[in-house]
This record gives structure tokens, sequence and C-alpha cells, in this order.
């Protein structure tokens, strides 16, 4: 009976909350169609489960604490065409290379969280492209086709793109089983890198000691690092998709809603409205949640989200993500981390260098710069370490194959490299070799600073 009396009660808050202004939402054409794909959905089998949730939960909370990092990365934005086993092979290899990288200098355990099996929706700046057409809000919707027809919002889309997630989810588990054959594996290709590649060449001494601390490991039968846990993300962006596959999770301090859909979800720079429904519906739920803010957000309004998305306190349970520019990182973060460190929470406070150092060129290519995305990394560190907390990880768009969309970095990526292997949806992504070099270098910056704490300490 009281069972009955909380999903009722959940239920009706669920409601509530989705009533509410909903930003980035498509127009469908026929409602009635699209909540019959939503009821289709809402009786299917989830992605994920609710103990799945709470392990993410638990590593988080220590990430919060100080105790770990996170290091969350793929594509900006899934396509059904990309949904293969080898493009999400090399994604995940890539988190996994990137993350072995940055254990061995932080000295810390990473969680790896991977923008896949859901990163299907995209909010977008303008109803329409530059062509007039309905612009293009990600394969859960519509085509990226420019033609009227595709365009239009498909909600059967909804369903197929359900399908696509499964599929990944069971390449996601099937290399989630790894072991310390897999670590000395990863490191076997990061050492090509570092052997071959220009931005590898001056990290040959951190492969060299990450190679001998792997080998001491297996001597002395110490388990692996923790690199064979991979858990998934998107953006809460559709909401009609969203709403499918909630269980009732009566676990915590308060039953809450638990998404099947992915481990950890993310809020939006476009969605963050306190007054609106992607907050609401953040509010409901137990899993490990994400807002994204940018250099418009305020100390108070980050406060707000602390109370609202984690009213009990838990460690992990809130993730604020930086997005502010490499300009303005260094002006803008402070006085939001000693507000929110006032307030007596233990959020994790992450970095996505991405979106706030895109630019169009003139040939209408959408790029970032190597050296931008570097640069806020670094200032996002220095705020942290003169503040004293703890800067939690990173947040990246990034992929395991050899793209040309973002330039600079070693190699020398120029305007005029784009057009050979632009590929993305969406947003320019790193490419491997990008990856790895900046996985390099953020490594030798926790070092440093990992070193400075030991020096410091009493």
């Amino acid at each position: 009976m009281r069972r009955r009396a909380v999903e009722r009660t959940l239920a009706d808050r669920l409601e509530a909350a989705l009533a509410r202004p909903a930003a980035q939402q498509p127009g469908w054409p026929d409602p009635d169609r699209a909540q019959a794909v939503v009821r289709r959905l809402t009786a299917g089998e989830p992605l994920v489960t609710p103990a799945e949730t709470r392990r993410l939960l638990d590593r988080l909370g220590a990430v919060a604490r100080g105790e770990a990092l996170l290091l969350q990365s793929g594509d900006c934005a899934e396509t059904f065409a990309d949904s293969t086993e080898p493009h999400l092979r090399a994604n995940l290899g890539l988190l996994r290379r990137m993350a072995l990288v940055l254990t061995h200098a932080a000295g810390l355990p990473v969680v790896t969280v991977a923008r896949a099996a859901g990163q299907y929706a995209k909010p977008r700046s303008a109803a329409v492209d530059a062509d007039g057409l309905p612009v293009y809000r990600g394969d859960i919707v519509n085509s990226g086709e420019p033609d009227r027809a595709a365009r239009t919002p498909d909600p059967e889309r909804m369903a197929r793109a359900h399908r696509h997630a499964r599929e990944a989810m069971t390449v996601v588990r099937r290399l989630a089983r790894g072991d310390l054959a897999d670590a000395h594996a990863l490191h076997e290709e990061n050492r090509r890198f570092v052997s071959t590649a220009p931005g590898g060449r001056r990290h040959r001494a951190r492969a060299a000691e990450i190679g001998r601390g792997l080998r001491f490991m297996a001597g002395v039968g110490a388990p692996a690092p923790r690199l064979g846990e991979i858990w998934t993300s998107h953006e809460a962006l559709l909401l009609d998709h969203e709403r499918t596959l909630l269980w009732v999770d009566p676990e915590g301090p308060e039953p809450q809603l638990s998404s099947g859909l992915a481990h950890f979800l993310w809020i939006g720079e476009r969605t963050r409205h306190p007054d609106g429904a992607h907050i609401a519906f953040a509010e409901l739920l137990a899993n490990p949640i994400g807002v994204k803010i940018g250099p418009g957000t305020t100390p108070e309004q980050a406060v707000e989200y602390v109370r609202r998305l984690d009213p009990h306190g838990v460690p992990g349970r809130l993730t604020l993500i930086s997005r502010m520019g490499h300009d303005r990182v260094r002006e803008v973060l402070p006085p939001i981390v000693e507000k929110v460190t006032a307030s007596g929470r233990q959020v994790i406070w992450q970095c996505d260098p991405m979106h706030g150092n895109s630019r169009t060129t003139a040939a209408g290519y959408k790029t970032r710069h190597y050296d931008h995305i570097l640069d806020e990394i670094t200032g996002f560190l220095e705020v942290h370490r003169a503040l004293g907390t703890h800067p939690g990880g990173l947040h990246l768009e990034a992929t395991g194959e050899d793209v040309t969309e973002c330039t600079g970095g070693a190699r020398g990526l120029s305007e005029e490299d784009l057009p050979a292997r632009y590929r993305t949806a969406c947003d320019p992504r790193l490419n491997a070799e990008q990856s790895m070099e900046l996985a390099f270098t953020v490594a030798e910056l926790f070092a440093t600073g990992a070193a400075r704490s030991t020096e410091t300490s009493p």
C-alpha cells in the first residue's frame, strides 16, 4: 500500500515537473503519435539499474571528497550511422587510455563516464538553419540531411535511438569486464603514441613510469587500476524520451525516480532555467546529476542548483560542469566556487573546456583550438589550487578516430585541414592524437599539483 502511494506521489510530481516551460523541445507534427511512442518505450526494458546507479554515486562521492577524479568523454552527438561496435570501441578505448595516464599522474583512481548509449539529442541556438530548414536536433528527433521532410521531427526516432542505445550498452558492458591485462594493452597503445606522434615524444618519460608501475603491480599481485568500470551518460534534453523507463528507487534519504536510460545525466547550459522543466525533472531523480554552468551563471544561481539538486548533501550527487571559455574561467569561476563551498556541500567541480571555446571559420566550419582547450583546463586547475578546492575532472568531446575537427595540437592542424575528415554531426571533437596529447599534458599539471600538495601538507 505504501509503495503504491509513493508511486502515485512521484507520478504526480513528475507530471507537475514536465508541465513547466521546457526549452529546446521539438514540435512533433502529431503529438498523439509521439505519446504513443512514449507509452511503448515506457513499457520496455531499462538499460541500467538503480543498483548500478547507486554504485556510480558511491564512486562519485570519492571524487567530491577529493579522493578520485572524473573523466567524461565521447561524441558531441551520437548518430545512428556511427552506432557501431568499431566506433564505440575506438571511443571507449580512448577514454580508458586517457584514464590510465591521469590515474598514474594524479595518484588517484579515475571514474570513467562515457558520452555514449544515449547522447542522441542536441540543443541548438536557432530553430531554423541558414537555408531556412528546421534545425537538426540530433538523430533522436530528425535527420541531418538538408531536406525539409528529413528535418521534420519524427517521434519514431525515439524508438530507434533506444534500440541503438541498447546495442551500445552491450558493447560497454563487454568492455567493462577488464583486468590488468587490459591495462597493459592500453599502455602499449599509449607507448606507441609517445613513440610516433609529434605530441607524444615529450611524454616518453611519463609513459615509461606508467609501464614500470604496471609491471611492479603485476609482479606483487596487486589489483589493476579500476579501468574496467565504464558508466554511461547523456544530456537529459528530450523530455518525452527522458520520462520513459523510470524506476521507483526506495533507497536513499527519500524515495526517488531512477532513470533506466543512463547512469549519469546532465542538464545543459540552454535548459538549466531554475523555473524550467529540466531542473524540476532532475530534482526527482536518484541518478547523479550534472549541470553545465557558463559565464552567465551567478554564484547565487549555483547555490540554488546545489540546494535543489542536492537537498540532502550527498557527496557525488551533483556535478557542476564549468564551461566558461579560456578567457573567462579565471575571472568568473572563483566567486562561484567560493559561494558553493561556503554552503558546506561537497559537489564535484568538472571542467568542460570545449563549449566555451567554439568559433566558426570563414569557410563555415565550427571548430575549437587545442591551445584554448588546454588553457581553460589550466585556468580551471589554477582556480581550484588557489582556493584549496578539488578540481574534480574533465568533460570532453572527443573521438578515438582520426578526424580533423579541432585545430592545433602538436601536429598543427589548421583551418585548411578541417575539410579532410570533418565528420561530426554537430560540434567539433578532439581526435585520438589530440586527446592523448591533452591527457599527457594535463597529467603533468595534475602531477605538479599533487607534488605541491605533498610538500605543503603538515
